[in-house]
């Protein structure tokens, strides 16, 4: 198992010094990861960001910002073209930055909620499976897999339960189409995290371990041994990445209600986190 922090936790935008310098750090503490936001098309040089993290010998994830605007099933076409183009953008940005995992909500503009009848739930249902099989072929030719991620019913009122991303996943049927699961959104939403887990089984490509408000992971009350025994009895091992957010960047806090520090220091989310995640899967 390897783990892993998103950059989000300090900075953005993206700037090469703050890259440099949070992947030394990271690779001193023991990270193996570090998973890097596109937050905009062409925002910074892919090559240039993989040669700084590699030089520290981090592997990379990528998380893909699903910003108003960016949607695959939104009844505009051009909100539909705009996600497409930006989730394929994506896809060659992971490539380049030598990655496999491209995580994120991957249906609609996160906040984007709206009350569906059956019919036509099952009918957007149709069009995202669409739009899905034509991205998990193109991100099969560049070696990436997608791994959708359920998000809390604040964030979107469309896939919110593990087993509705279950659902998508086997209906695209195709293994560069997989699952993310953030503890922090299953805390919400899911009845036994545990049991969430076991059942998606071999469907996780990536864990986003947060807690209950992405704070420090271990700090909180998410069920952390149902978590780490779930992810034992599946047999996991993939990537384990810590995801939070710093009040100082203004794009975040209203896409993920962030208003006030979340532990007494951004370090201390991504480092205690760290030593409390090697503690727990040992």
């Amino acid at each position: 198992m390897k783990f892993g922090a998103n950059t989000w936790i300090w900075f953005a935008p993206f700037t090469f010094e703050e890259l440099d310098e949070t992947a030394a750090r990271m690779a001193e503490a023991g990270f193996d990861i570090i998973e890097l936001p596109i937050e905009t098309v062409n925002a910074y040089d892919y090559q240039k960001a993989a040669e700084i993290v590699h030089n520290y010998g981090l592997d990379v994830t990528v998380a893909a910002a699903m910003a108003p605007g960016r949607d695959l099933i939104h009844p505009d076409r051009d909100f539909r073209e705009t996600g497409l183009a930006y989730i394929r953008h994506c896809i060659e940005a992971t490539n380049t930055l030598g990655a496999t995992n491209l995580i994120g909500a991957f249906y609609s503009s996160v906040g984007r909620t709206w009350y569906s009848t059956p019919e036509e739930r099952a009918r957007l249902l149709d069009l995202l499976v669409v739009q899905l099989s034509s991205l998990s072929t193109y991100a099969a030719d560049h070696g990436v897999v997608l791994c959708l991620e359920p998000l809390n019913r604040f964030e979107t009122s469309f896939i919110n339960l593990t087993s509705q991303g279950i659902e998508v996943v086997d209906r695209v049927d195709n293994s560069s189409c997989r699952l993310l699961l953030d503890t922090f959104h299953m805390n919400i939403e899911e009845l036994s995290l545990g049991d969430a887990i076991r059942s998606a089984d071999s469907r996780i490509g990536q864990i986003h371990a947060c807690e209950n408000n992405r704070g420090v992971p271990g700090a909180g009350h998410v069920p952390w041994t149902d978590v780490a025994q779930a992810l034992k009895d599946i047999n996991y091992t993939g990537p384990v990445v810590i995801e939070s957010h710093t009040i100082k960047v203004k794009s975040i806090p209203r896409a993920a209600s962030v208003w006030r520090p979340l532990a007494p220091t951004q370090d201390a989310i991504a480092y205690d986190g760290l030593k409390f995640l090697k503690q727990l899967f040992d």
